[in-house]
């Protein structure tokens, strides 16, 4: 948590929050910390423990004004909660395998002009349709620990060519997975991935450094594929009720636009794939 709310103290001025500037020339960027106990109405005493990480049992009342002078969206609201009361190893319970339902799996595979995926716990992909399979890429030749939507973000090399704003995708795909951190935050496969992530990549390094948090469900992608040419899509996110670790993610172009055509012509040559693949087992 301290290193979260120094980030986020940073990246405020005074004139932000309707403070005057004194003491001319500042050593560091943004709010001091008296300045923001002053906003939040806490002690600047209290607030130094807390960003220190010795604050106990904060209430729920504190972090809000805190959040509230922060300027901290509903995200990093959120995120700055969970850091605040982590669950203990001891009453957390035992993650259950990630697996989509079957029902799940058969509604996505209905969606036969809608790229569909589902992500878990990491952002790890643990379902898809075909023709998210073709549009993104093919997730079943991969080994199980690439089937993660970061890893092809910052790993992979072709996902620089399939995303027009590939800085503005690794950003989002940053902010979700620190989100994810801060809601399992003793999640072994978590610090494994950030660990391997951090080796290979140094953009997802100064990324992750920046503590930004991201939680938006929708908005729209520009992808260049390498059949279907350059792509204008939309996606929307949704978390299952059932299962809040899950969230279906579907891409949909604008009816009647090159984009539409574009998938339609996609999705056909998947089906003739998967007739003549099944026409070959037969015989």
């Amino acid at each position: 948590m301290s290193e979260f709310l120094r980030s986020r103290r940073a990246r405020l001025r005074p004139r932000d929050v309707g403070l005057p500037e004194y003491g001319g020339r500042r050593r560091v960027p943004g709010l001091r910390r008296e300045e923001l106990a002053q906003l939040a109405g806490v002690s600047v005493a209290y607030y130094i423990r807390l960003e220190q990480g010795r604050g106990r049992n904060v209430s729920s009342a504190v972090l809000d004004a805190i959040a509230t002078a922060l300027r901290l969206t509903s995200a990093e609201r959120d995120h700055l909660m969970h850091l605040a009361r982590p669950v203990s190893r001891r009453l957390r319970p035992v993650a259950r395998p990630q697996r989509v339902r079957p029902a799940l799996q058969q509604l996505i595979d209905t969606m036969e002009n809608v790229p569909a995926y589902v992500i878990g716990r990491r952002l790890d992909i643990i379902g898809w349709n075909r023709l998210a399979r073709a549009l993104l890429g093919d997730f079943a030749a991969l080994p199980p620990e690439h089937r993660n939507l970061a890893w092809q973000v910052f790993l992979d090399p072709s996902a620089r060519a399939l995303y027009e704003d590939w800085d503005a995708k690794a950003a989002d795909v940053v902010g979700y997975l620190r989100r994810d951190a801060g809601r399992n935050p003793h999640d072994p496969d978590m610090a494994s991935l950030i660990g391997e992530l951090s080796l290979g990549s140094p953009e997802f390094r100064r990324l992750w450094a920046a503590h930004d948090v991201q939680d938006k469900g929708f908005g729209g992608k520009v992808l260049h594929h390498p059949l279907a040419g350059r792509l204008v899509l939309a996606y929307e996110t949704l978390t299952l009720p059932a299962d809040p670790d899950q969230q279906v993610i579907t891409y949909h172009a604008e009816p009647g636009s090159p984009s539409a055509a574009a998938l339609r012509l996609l999705a056909s040559g998947q089906e003739k794939t998967t007739e003549r693949t099944l026409s070959c087992s037969e015989a």
